[in-house]
């Protein structure tokens, strides 16, 4: 017999609706997922997916903007303590990176996976893909701002190394995506090191080099 409290604490048909669709739409893509095995991973029924969506676009949409919230709240905390300076938590990023490419449930990146299927720009989903890219730019800016005020560089130099940053993650995200190797997020960190220079008051470092000439 289910007591009041089991099925209080039992995820509701909306949850297990997302959950399932997350899971099977990362792991297969959204072309190849009918909304017919989305509810029966779910272990819901049929109309329960029509009670909560529209339709299986807004069910994709939906999930996105969930697994958006969960990624970026584990990636910002990751990489926070990967290290007590900017410039080394901005490094430490592409460890993070590695340790997600090994696990076995990696996919490559969700929203660059779902923008791919999707041609409209102004579909909800490529509206989500699209949020998420700007949260990730705004979390890797944050950071740069930080470093830039550390060793006396301006904003628009945070705003540079940020953009390229991203394409950095992007790029060693789809690289592990298709060698299946995790190592590609070294391979992104010896090129990001070379970006973002040596430690400030190191004998290589740009200040130091600038004042002995």
């Amino acid at each position: 017999m289910t007591t009041s409290t089991e099925h209080a604490s039992s995820p509701s048909a909306r949850e297990r609706l997302l959950d399932a669709a997350e899971a099977l739409i990362y792991a297969g893509g959204i072309h190849a997922t009918g909304v017919d095995a989305i509810v029966r991973e779910s272990g819901t029924a049929r109309k329960s997916f029509y009670t909560h969506f529209e339709s299986k676009d807004a069910l994709v949409a939906a999930a996105l903007e969930r697994r958006d919230e969960r990624w970026m709240n584990w990636f910002m905390q990751a990489a926070r303590k990967t290290g007590n300076t900017p410039r080394a938590q901005l490094l430490g990023m592409f460890e993070v990176l590695r340790k997600w490419f090994a696990s076995e449930d990696f996919h490559g990146c969700a929203f660059l996976n779902a923008a791919g299927e999707i041609a409209d720009a102004a579909d909800p989903i490529r509206v989500v893909s699209r949020k998420h890219k700007a949260r990730l730019l705004s979390f890797i800016r944050e950071l740069f701002d930080e470093y830039a005020a550390a060793i006396g560089h301006d904003r628009r130099y945070a705003a540079n190394l940020s953009r390229q940053w991203l394409i950095l993650i992007d790029g060693a995200i789809g690289v592990a995506l298709v060698s299946g190797e995790p190592g590609a997020a070294r391979d992104a960190r010896a090129a990001a090191e070379r970006l973002i220079g040596d430690e400030p008051g190191s004998s290589r470092s740009p200040s130091r080099r600038a004042s002995s000439r």
